[in-house]
């Protein structure tokens, strides 16, 4: 019996383990990526083509020159045989998994692009709306209402009365004055009653009720908050003395931050929400009066300076507000909806969906964002289909098979040179048969740069160079790997 329970079991591990095997192996033939099959896939193409360089697959980003074993796994380093452009740059699926990967797709569009950006912003006040009241003659304080700094006062409070001597003794002269009827001497009175400070209200009612009156009341000129309050009472002012300050609040200041990397798109006019967790359900319509010229180093972010009516006067410094700021373009741009682009931190990338399952990653350059659509500046054209979802799973597929991201232009090469592939380099090493050159990367091959051994298409291509030299190269694919078609000599030699 016990037996029988330990073969029943052995069975069952061992068809588990074929099956988990099974299902790998189905899987890596389903999803795979284009570029040369390693040699148990085609046991004649190590014999009719050379490698191009070799990878470990676990760590694609580091080529080699030399097959060997990987000094990350304990493993052999793969070949990466040369090809078509077209075919190395691209994942082949079957078909019937798009649905089962969760691939979902989206067209690139052309149109006019309204986008918005939110950021958040404070109140503040308006500094341009500020009355500062100073004593315009020296006197003494002889009452203070009772306010503070901080109070909101309507136009014309009185804050305190003072005395002023000098007053008296002018305005005594200029009743005697009236009192004789000289008009020219009654105006030269007038005139040095206006000179000592006395407001011109004041002079009026003094010459209507013929009574001497020295003190000062001390009022606001403008509704606002009362910022400074610098008397008390008792004290002595002196001319020029300033008293209080008082900051209007018919309207009010928006500061908004402005992030450094979206600063460009914003104008003195541009159209602003701004929405106060103060006041639920309300939206404020304003527009950019403002752009400051400095940056915050700390924050990286622009100044944007809206100005808000405040006819009830509820907005009050210091609230915080969400803002959104509306721009629009003219100009038709193409975009993408947001989630198809792959962020990798230095470039962006989208997943490009061509014809019969295959897929190629597309280095872009972006734009305004807005609404869970991307601007595309560059890589793409209109009617393209790009994924939207399970791209990722795509991206890592072309990373394991060593597949470079280009752009639209390096990925269609021109019709008079589409069989060549060009870099600089520097000759390491010439003879009429070879060259060996320390070279850049080939682009339109997604092949880094490395000291690498080709063979020259004619022995007249030495002619002139020597090891040091540097050269522009270009090189063709053959079924033997890549031929040196031309070596130009670099303009910029010693």
């Amino acid at each position: 019996m016990i037996l029988k329970k330990w073969n029943g079991a052995l069975l069952v591990g061992v068809s588990l383990a074929f099956g988990i095997a099974g299902g790998y192996w189905f899987a890596h033939q389903r999803v795979s990526g284009v570029p040369g099959a390693s040699p148990e896939q085609s046991p004649n193409s190590s014999e009719e083509r050379k490698a191009l360089y070799w990878y470990d697959p676990m760590y694609p980003q580091q080529k080699f020159d030399k097959p060997g074993k990987s000094p990350f796994m304990d493993m052999q380093l793969v070949p990466q045989y040369a090809g078509g452009a077209g075919d190395r740059a691209t994942v082949s699926i079957d078909p019937s998994l798009t649905q089962n990967l969760g691939l979902r797709f989206a067209t690139v569009t052309r149109g006019i692009f309204n986008s918005s950006l939110d950021v958040t912003g404070v109140l503040a006040f308006n500094e341009r709306d500020v009355a500062v009241i100073q004593a315009r003659t020296p006197g003494f304080v002889e009452r203070v209402y009772a306010h503070a700094p901080g109070d909101v006062l309507k136009t014309n409070a009185a804050l305190a009365d003072i005395l002023v001597p000098e007053w008296a003794a002018a305005q005594t002269e200029f009743l005697a004055i009236k009192h004789n009827g000289d008009v020219d001497l009654l105006a030269a009175a007038r005139q040095r009653l206006r000179l000592t400070g006395m407001p011109a209200a004041l002079i009026t009612q003094v010459e209507r009720s013929g009574k001497v009156q020295p003190n000062l009341k001390l009022t606001t000129p403008i509704s606002g908050v009362l910022q400074e309050l610098n008397v008390r009472a008792g004290m002595t002012v002196t001319t020029g003395e300033t008293l209080a300050r008082v900051n209007g609040l018919d309207t009010v200041w928006l500061a908004v931050a402005v992030p450094e990397s979206d600063s460009g798109a914003i104008t003195v006019g541009q159209a602003v929400e701004a929405r106060l967790p103060a006041f639920p359900g309300t939206t404020l319509s304003g527009n950019v009066s403002a752009i400051l010229p400095e940056t915050n180093p700390d924050s990286r972010t622009l100044r944007v300076r809206v100005e808000l009516p405040n006819p009830d006067g509820r907005l009050r410094p210091g609230l915080t507000a969400q803002v959104r700021l509306n721009r629009s373009t003219e100009q038709s741009v193409l975009w993408v909806p947001s989630e198809a682009v792959i962020r990798t931190g230095r470039r962006a990338l989208v997943m490009l969906a061509e014809d019969a399952g295959r897929y190629r990653p597309v280095e872009v350059l972006l734009g305004q964002e807005s609404d869970g659509k991307t601007a595309i500046v560059k890589g793409l054209e209109a009617g393209q289909k790009v994924v939207t979802s399970g791209q990722f799973l795509l991206d890592s597929e072309a990373s394991l098979k060593g597949i470079v991201a280009r752009t639209e232009e390096e990925s269609a090469p021109s019709e008079t040179a589409s069989s060549f592939h060009e870099a600089d380099g520097q000759i390491v090493a010439i003879n009429d048969k070879e060259v060996t050159l320390a070279h850049g990367p080939f682009k339109t091959l997604g092949m880094p740069g490395m000291t690498m051994t080709f063979p020259l298409a004619s022995p007249a291509l030495m002619q002139g160079l020597k090891a040091g030299d540097k050269v522009r190269v270009a090189v063709s694919q053959t079924d033997d790997g890549l031929r040196v078609e031309r070596l130009d000599k670099s303009g910029s030699q010693p």
